[in-house]
């Protein structure tokens, strides 16, 4: 393993060792304060962040208002006084060593007044600004406001070219780095394009270097290229450390982290990371946010996927092979499928899944009742925590915060599952983020017996090689 060196990073010098920021509260600010403090860039994140009592008791996210909207700025200030809290204890937790990096999401619900607002009210606490999830044009502005360096996530050098050419070329002084997130390998939301397969992955490396060569010619040769997704041993990318073709490279990682002692999730949690197989990590496009996203496929994400599969095209009126008259709703409305379809149709009714619920794309899946009435009450309670729901459709854009269509009832409330799973331990029923090298754990001998490590100790064990 060639030797691990110092590279500058926001105007410091840092192990290119990077803390990946994941999720809602999956990472803060003692996971990240350690992460700092052992020499790297530690990364809280800054979506829902948790945010706690003088006295230090953790303050739940409880909506009072009457409307989404209500609800919405409700969720804004949730998200500001988090920020904030995470930024302190990573900065009390580093003792100023490394560098402390917070994680937006851009189509997260408020994502500019969020961290403008945590910016503010953590002045001097935090370096950077990691954003993915979109195209955050108005990242490098945000980061130039507060004189922090900023770092976008992209998953190609198209991506970062529009990028450039739209909004970043007026701030190259604050480009701390770039992020590439494998889109196939990553853990939660994904970047995969239109053009791009999910089952045909594509190798980092041609992808790495069109990004560079595209940094390049836009005179950034000096700003580094944070490898992020599938990075497990970087002996593994050996090849990758003072390879001209890379220029400057750090390593990003999202999914080693959290089997740490710092880390926040539950113990139940870090112990199912030690049962994964290969494969269990399943790519799927679920979200509400439309992103493909790649999480554990747990009873979660089977139920999704069987709600989706109990699903048949339906007309208003007879018409082509819609020729079968099926009852729907408490007043039986007759909706027209095919004959097939109605044979399925009817032998799900008769599993006992009798709730016919209309999605925006002219279908029906047959829920349970039980399950209809936790989607509507799912929906009826939004709060907005994203800039566009499928699942709700809210929309946060004025007049009418709806994205014009009906609410997909083949997706959930993500704010909901990632609360419950962050602030509990039943790991089966909610959803479970991982990137897809996870079951590695159990073959890790560094893991043996159950072994879980502190960050200091992980961060020690990874610059190794391993």
């Amino acid at each position: 393993m060639k030797p691990l060196n110092a590279i500058r990073m926001g105007g410091a010098e840092v192990l290119p060792l990077v803390e990946g920021g994941k999720g809602v509260s999956v990472s803060n600010g003692v996971s990240s304060g350690a992460w700092a403090a052992a020499g790297g860039v530690g990364t809280f994140s800054a979506v829902n962040a948790d945010s706690y009592t003088p006295d230090g008791r953790l303050v739940r996210q409880v909506y009072e208002g009457k409307t989404r909207r209500e609800r919405h700025e409700e969720l804004v200030a949730f998200g500001i006084q988090g920020g904030i809290q995470q930024a302190r204890t990573a900065w009390e937790m580093s003792g100023g060593k490394g560098r402390i990096h917070a994680n937006i999401l851009w189509e997260m619900g408020g994502a500019e007044r969020v961290i403008v607002g945590v910016l503010e009210g953590a002045k001097g606490l935090i370096n950077g600004i990691t954003c993915g999830a979109g195209m955050p044009y108005r990242l490098s502005d945000i980061a130039a406001r507060f004189g922090v360096h900023y770092y976008p996530i992209v998953s190609s050098a198209r991506a970062f070219n529009a990028l450039w050419k739209r909004a970043y070329s007026k701030t190259r002084e604050w480009l701390g780095g770039v992020v590439y997130e494998d889109p196939w390998l990553a853990g939660g939301h994904n970047g995969l394009s239109n053009s791009e397969h999910p089952d045909r992955p594509e190798a980092p490396y041609p992808r790495v270097a069109a990004l560079r060569r595209t940094m390049n010619e836009f005179g950034l040769d000096d700003v580094p290229v944070v490898m992020a997704g599938g990075v497990w041993w970087l002996k593994e990318w050996e090849d990758w450390i003072d390879n001209p073709e890379i220029g400057p490279v750090a390593f990003q990682f999202g999914t080693r982290p959290l089997l740490t002692k710092e880390s926040p999730i539950s113990d139940t949690w870090k112990q199912r990371l030690l049962t994964l197989k290969e494969g269990d990590v399943f790519l799927n496009r679920f979200s509400p946010t439309g992103f493909y996203s790649s999480a554990v496929n747990n009873g979660f994400i089977q139920e999704l996927r069987e709600r989706n599969d109990r699903q048949v095209a339906y007309t208003a009126e007879a018409m082509g092979e819609h020729t079968e008259g099926f009852p729907t709703g408490p007043r039986g409305r007759l909706v027209y499928l095919t004959p097939a379809d109605a044979a399925s149709a009817r032998a799900w009714t008769a599993e006992g899944f009798t709730e016919a619920m209309r999605t925006p794309d002219g279908t029906l899946i047959f829920v349970t009742p039980d399950k209809g009435a936790e989607i509507r009450r799912d929906q009826i309670e939004c709060m907005g925590c994203l800039s566009s729901c499928r699942f709700s459709n809210w929309a946060q854009h004025e007049p009418d915060y709806t994205n014009g269509k009906k609410a997909d009832p083949r997706s959930f409330c993500i704010q909901k599952t990632l609360q419950d799973i962050a602030h509990g331990d039943d790991v089966n029923r909610n959803l479970m983020f991982s990137g897809h090298n996870a079951y590695r754990f159990a073959t890790d001998p560094f893991y043996s017996n159950g072994f879980v490590p502190s960050v200091k100790q992980l961060v020690e064990r990874i610059a190794t090689g391993d």
